[in-house]
C-alpha cells in the first residue's frame, strides 16, 4: 500500500531535457523528509517534466555563491579572532585549514550521494545545517568550539557540488555549457565576494556581524530551494552508498578522459592558486607599496572576469569541448606571458592578466565538465566529486609552492613556474584528441571536426546505418575489405572451397 505522501509513478520518464532511469515501480513523495508538503508545481511528473530556465539556472548560482563563501569569510578575519577570543595569532591561523579540510570531506563523503538520493531533499538538509553551524560560530564564546564548528561548516558547505551535476542533467545538451557557467560563475563569485565583505565588515564592525549576515543570506537560500528546486527522483537504484564510493574511486583510475582532465585541472588550478596568493606579495612590495584596501579592490577586476562566464557558456556549447579546452588554455598561456613579462614593472599587466585569466580559468573548467559529464549521465555526481577533488590538490600545491618560490626567487620566476603548468597543461591535452574514443590512453582519430552540431548529426547517422540491414551485403560478398576485418564465410561454402 502506498502511504498519503507518496504518489505512484505509472511509468518511466521519457521525455523533457534530462532522461533519468526511473523504475516503472517506485514512490515520487509529495512532501520533503515525508513531513514537508512539496508544492505541487515542483513535485516530478513523468508527463510534464519540470523546464530548466533562466530563473532556475540563475537560482542555482546564487545558491553557490552564498553557500561556498562559507569557506572564505573567516580568511581576512584572523586578526579579529585571535583578539576576540584572547589567543594567540597562532592558535587562529589553523581555523582556514579545518575548513578546508571539512570540504575535502564533504566532497568526498557527501557530494557522492547525488548519484543515490533525491537532491531536492539532500540540498535542503545541506543549507539547513550549514545555517545552523554558522548560527553557532556567530555566538560562541570558545576557539575551540569555533574551530570544531568551522570543520563541520566545511562539510556541510557542499551544495554547489550537488547543484552541478544537477544542472547538467536537468539542462538540454545544447545548453549543458551555458547553465555549467552560471553555477560556476555563482561559486567563483562567492570565492571573491566573500573575502571583500569580510573584510570590509570585519574593518568597521564586529566580526560576527559577518556571520549574522551569513545566516540571513543561507536563510534566503533555504527558503528560495524550498520554493524553487524541482523535486526529481532518485539515480542509481540498485547501488549502495559504498558502492557510490568505490565506483567514484574506480573511474579516478580507469578513465583516460578522467584523468586527462584531473591532471589539467591540478596544473591549472594550482596556477590560478599561485596567482591570486602571490599578487598579495607582489602588490604590496616593490614598485607597488599598495596598501590592503586598493590590493583587496583587484578582486573586483577579477569578479568582472566572473560574469562574463555565462556568455562564454554560449560559445562551449557549440563547440567539441577539447577545442573550447584548447582555446581557453592557450589564453591562460598568454595572459600569464603578460604578467611574466610586465607583472613586476607596470600596474596594467597585473589588471589585464587578473581579468584575463578570470576569463580563461572559468571557461577550461566549464569545458573539461561538460566534456568529463558526457560520459555518464547516471554518475555525473561522483564525476563531479573528482573534478573538484583535483582542484583542491592544485589549490593546496599552488598556494604552498607558489609562496615558496616567490619568497625565495622572486615574482619572475614564480610567473615562469606558472607559465610553464600552462605549457604542461597543452601537453596533456595534446595526448588524445578532439574526437579520441572513450577508452583509449592515447591517439588521435575520428577527424578535426570542431562543431559540436556536425559531430552530432554524424554520430546519429552512423547509428542508424548501423541499425539498419546490410542488404547488400546479403546478396552478393562485398568487392572490398578494410585491413584487418574479419568476416564470417558460410560453412557450406566453406566446405566447398575445401
Amino acid at each position: 500500500m502506498v502511504s498519503s505522501t507518496e504518489t505512484v509513478v505509472g511509468a518511466p520518464l521519457t521525455r523533457g531535457p534530462a532522461p533519468l532511469a526511473v523504475k516503472a515501480d517506485s514512490a515520487v513523495p509529495s512532501a520533503d523528509f515525508g513531513i514537508i508538503p512539496i508544492p505541487k508545481r515542483l513535485r516530478y511528473d513523468p508527463d510534464k517534466p519540470f523546464h530548466f530556465g533562466l530563473l532556475l539556472n540563475a537560482s542555482f548560482g546564487f545558491a553557490s555563491t552564498f553557500v561556498v563563501a562559507n569557506l572564505y569569510y573567516c580568511q581576512p578575519l584572523l586578526i579579529e579572532f585571535s583578539k576576540s577570543f584572547n589567543v594567540t595569532d597562532g592558535e587562529v591561523s589553523v581555523i582556514p585549514t579545518l575548513v578546508q579540510a571539512g570540504y575535502a570531506t564533504g566532497l568526498l563523503l557527501i557530494s557522492p550521494l547525488g548519484d543515490l538520493v533525491r537532491r531536492r531533499q539532500l540540498i535542503l538538509l545541506l543549507v539547513l545545517v550549514s545555517t545552523a553551524l554558522t548560527i553557532g560560530l556567530s555566538i560562541t564564546p570558545n576557539v575551540h568550539v569555533f574551530e570544531a564548528l568551522c570543520y563541520l561548516i566545511g562539510v556541510a558547505s557542499v551544495t554547489p557540488q550537488i547543484l552541478m551535476p544537477l544542472a547538467a542533467d536537468l539542462a538540454t545538451p545544447e545548453r549543458r555549457a551555458s547553465a555549467l557557467s552560471v553555477v560556476l560563475s555563482g561559486l567563483m563569485l562567492g570565492i571573491l565576494i566573500a573575502r571583500v565583505l569580510a573584510g570590509v565588515i570585519g574593518n568597521f564592525n564586529s566580526w560576527r556581524i559577518v556571520y549574522y549576515m551569513a545566516i540571513g543570506v543561507q536563510c534566503l537560500v533555504l527558503i528560495g530551494a524550498y520554493l524553487i528546486l524541482p523535486d526529481y527522483p532518485a539515480k542509481n537504484h540498485d547501488l549502495t552508498y559504498f558502492k557510490i564510493l568505490y565506483t567514484m574511486a574506480r573511474y579516478a583510475v580507469t578513465e583516460p578522459l578522467v584523468i586527462q582532465t584531473a591532471l589539467i585541472n591540478i596544473a591549472s588550478s594550482a596556477c590560478f592558486s599561485c596567482f591570486w596568493v602571490t599578487l598579495t606579495f607582489l602588490l604590496g612590495g616593490p614598485p607597488y607599496y599598495y596598501s590592503t584596501l586598493y590590493i583587496g579592490l583587484f578582486g573586483l577586476v577579477g569578479m568582472l572576469g566572473v560574469l562574463v562566464g555565462p556568455l562564454v557558456g554560449r560559445l562551449i556549447d557549440k563547440l567539441v569541448p577539447w577545442y573550447t579546452t584548447l582555446v581557453a588554455t592557450s589564453i591562460l598561456l598568454v595572459f600569464q606571458s603578460v604578467q611574466t613579462a610586465a607583472g613586476g614593472i607596470n600596474v596594467s599587466a597585473v589588471v589585464i592578466a587578473c581579468f584575463g585569466l578570470d576569463v580563461a580559468r572559468q571557461t577550461q573548467q566549464v569545458s573539461l565538465a561538460t566534456a568529463v559529464f558526457s560520459i555518464s549521465a547516471s554518475a555525473r555526481a561522483r564525476l563531479n566529486a573528482i573534478l573538484i577533488l583535483s582542484l583542491f590538490i592544485g589549490q593546496v600545491m599552488g598556494t604552498s609552492v607558489g609562496t615558496q618560490v616567490f619568497v625565495q626567487h622572486g615574482w619572475r620566476a614564480c610567473s615562469l613556474l606558472m607559465l610553464a603548468l600552462y605549457a604542461f597543461q597543452l601537453g596533456m591535452l595534446a595526448l588524445r584528441g578532439p574526437h579520441c574514443p572513450r577508452n583509449h590512453w592515447f591517439g588521435w582519430v575520428g577527424g578535426f571536426e570542431a562543431r559540436k552540431s556536425v559531430v552530432e548529426a554524424r554520430q546519429i547517422d552512423d547509428a542508424s546505418e548501423a541499425a539498419a540491414p546490410d542488404s547488400i551485403d546479403e546478396a552478393q560478398p562485398p568487392e572490398k575489405m578494410e585491413e584487418g576485418l574479419v568476416r564470417h564465410i558460410d560453412s557450406g561454402d566453406a566446405a566447398s572451397a575445401a
